[in-house]
């Protein structure tokens, strides 16, 4: 998969639990709001990027995604302590499944299909 479409997706499961986190609190019309949930998200899965070299091997579940997952939950975490936002223990964990069922799922479903596709004839 080439890395801008695997960056997309990546960058759409951030923005998908931004979304329906904003919703589920009812301050989706919020357009600001939005952005002050989204960036740390963002800034931290940039950095996920960057720390496991993921345009190498973009789809790959375990080389990239989990270190992409990891860093993510991590770094959005740390962003939003050190700019005032909550961190609650509940929020940790509703982001830590959430993101790691996006941003690993569609990977192994990636990878899944590649396979599959590789052993039809």
């Amino acid at each position: 998969m080439r890395f801008l479409r695997a960056a997309a997706l990546d960058t759409a499961s951030v923005l998908a639990f931004t979304v329906v986190g904003r919703a589920s609190h009812g301050s989706l019309t919020d357009l600001s709001g939005l952005g002050t949930t989204f960036w740390p998200f963002a800034a931290a899965l940039s950095a996920g990027w960057l720390v496991t070299l993921a345009w190498r091997a973009p789809a790959a579940p375990l080389r990239t995604g989990l270190g992409v997952w990891a860093v993510t939950v991590a770094g959005a975490m740390l962003l939003r302590t050190l700019s005032g936002e909550g961190t609650e223990p509940a929020f940790i964990v509703v982001t830590s499944l959430f993101l790691g069922a996006t941003l690993l799922g569609w990977r192994g479903i990636a990878t899944w299909l590649r396979r599959r596709n590789a052993t039809t004839p």
